[in-house]
């Protein structure tokens, strides 16, 4: 996924879909020298002109990135498509799932009496603390699989690691309703190991928490439904941790040099 790839890739759309450069530096509001830079390589795209490129040639994102295949148009169905279940392993080492069920506890600790606080809300929780972190630090925290759906982020290792900690006594499920609306809840029945995360993995994790966790399901996946690793990602795929360093400015959180 070199910078010079994606710019062959961003020719090959100009030139199927008969534009200019001009034409195109017109649509992106950038200067047409710019976009023979992008098209060259020597220029890193932004991740509000993916998202416009994405939209201009009425293509995925995944395709400008990774040029897998041929462009999947972009239709919209008149109807709500049954996404399919994916044969994904579910293979998470072991250090990982220490972590994964600390910072679960951690989690469940510091919010997990909020009202809106049920499944899918920690779901998303979980995924910005691994994406935030990796764009961070450039290394993973959790590390869990996440595939796109429709409500958002799912990390696919939930109900397995949930199981064990139900089966260890360390987590009590709950069925509880959020306004007129079904919930899964649950309470730790013991206190977190916080020998297992340092102080900046904790530091990341209050963070997202102090954004994020008053969000109820719907606002935190409407949320999600906009940050580039989800948009990126096909329905019922794989969410790639590389993809958040194409993030729109509202969603990122590191800064970059120009």
């Amino acid at each position: 996924m070199t910078n010079k790839e994606i710019g062959k890739r961003i020719e090959r759309l100009r030139t199927d879909a008969g534009l200019t450069q001009q034409d195109l530096s017109e649509r992106l509001k950038i200067k047409r020298p710019t976009v023979s830079q992008i098209e060259k390589g020597e220029r890193k795209l932004k991740p509000e002109e993916i998202i416009m490129l994405s939209k201009i040639f009425n293509v995925n994102i995944d395709y400008i990135l990774k040029g897998s295949g041929e462009p999947e148009i972009i239709i919209k169905p008149s109807a709500k498509k049954k996404i399919k279940k994916q044969d994904l392993r579910i293979n998470i080492p072991r250090k990982n799932l220490l972590k994964f069920k600390e910072v679960l506890l951690y989690i469940l600790r510091e919010v997990g009496s909020k009202p809106n606080m049920g499944e899918t809300v920690i779901y998303k929780l979980l995924y910005y603390i691994d994406f935030n972190y990796y764009e961070l630090y450039e290394e993973q925290l959790i590390g869990a699989t996440y595939i796109k759906n429709n409500y958002g982020p799912t990390p696919i290792e939930f109900k397995n690691v949930v199981k064990q900690m139900i089966k260890e006594g360390s987590l009590e499920p709950v069925q509880s309703k959020y306004f007129k609306y079904p919930q899964k809840k649950y309470l730790p029945r013991k206190e977190p190991d916080l020998s297992i995360l340092n102080g900046q993995e904790l530091e990341l994790i209050d963070r997202v928490l102090d954004k994020l966790s008053d969000m109820n399901a719907a606002q935190i996946s409407e949320y999600s439904h906009n940050d580039v690793p989800w948009l990126a990602a096909k329905d019922g795929g794989k969410i790639e941790y590389e993809s958040v360093f194409y993030r729109t400015p509202e969603y990122s959180v590191r800064k970059y040099k120009d």
